[in-house]
């Protein structure tokens, strides 16, 4: 039921949701120390997997989907009118984090948690496009830009012009965050996958 709240309220739900973070509290309770001190300094999944810990990577990362995937099947019952609000106020909680100061990951698996909620085909684009890309180049900030990009490209294939707007602005914000990526891609200094280095 839609109960045409103020899309502010959907944006909040997903806000809410997505600041939690997750890989720190994770590897805090884990006895792992602060996952910020480490790696690229970020919470998400793949700065986890640098403690070593691949089971607590694996756990963030299935919760980084869910704190994504939450506030966007709420919206489809309570704020139908404003679903890709409560999608992009996922995103950005998880990037910018109030209870962190503001510093969270880049966004990547949250998106991907925002994508399967919006729609399987969506989800399922973005799915297929990170592991595609993930597998040839064994580069998770490729596979991570890629798949942002695939997910605006589905929405407009599969005709749902709503949710065309907000994942453009996901895209061009999980891009940007990883600007400092895409700096080292140009130099050849980006690590793959496995690798310890930042």
């Amino acid at each position: 039921m839609d109960y045409n709240l103020d899309p502010s309220l959907a944006a909040l739900l997903g806000y809410a949701f997505g600041s939690i973070p997750f890989g720190l509290l994770l590897t805090k309770m884990a006895g792992l120390g602060d996952v910020r001190n480490i790696g690229s300094g970020n919470i998400g999944a793949t700065n986890v997997l640098r403690t070593g810990n691949k089971g607590l990577a694996a756990v963030t990362l299935l919760l980084d989907l869910a704190k994504g995937f939450i506030p966007v099947f709420l919206a489809w019952q309570w704020f139908q009118n404003d679903i890709g609000w409560a999608a992009l106020g996922a995103v950005v909680g998880h990037c910018f984090p109030v209870w962190l100061g503001f510093k969270g990951g880049k966004g990547v698996a949250t998106n991907a948690g925002v994508c399967f909620g919006l729609g399987w085909q969506i989800g399922l684009a973005y799915a297929v496009v990170w592991l595609g890309m993930l597998a040839v180049t064994r580069i998770s900030s490729v596979a991570g830009m890629t798949s942002v990009i695939a997910a605006a490209g589905a929405a407009w294939y599969f005709d749902r012009p709503t949710f065309v707007p907000p994942l453009v602005l996901i895209a061009l914000l999980i891009i940007w965050l990883h600007r400092a990526n895409i700096g080292r891609l140009l130099k050849g200094e980006e690590p793959k996958v496995g690798s310890k280095q930042q």
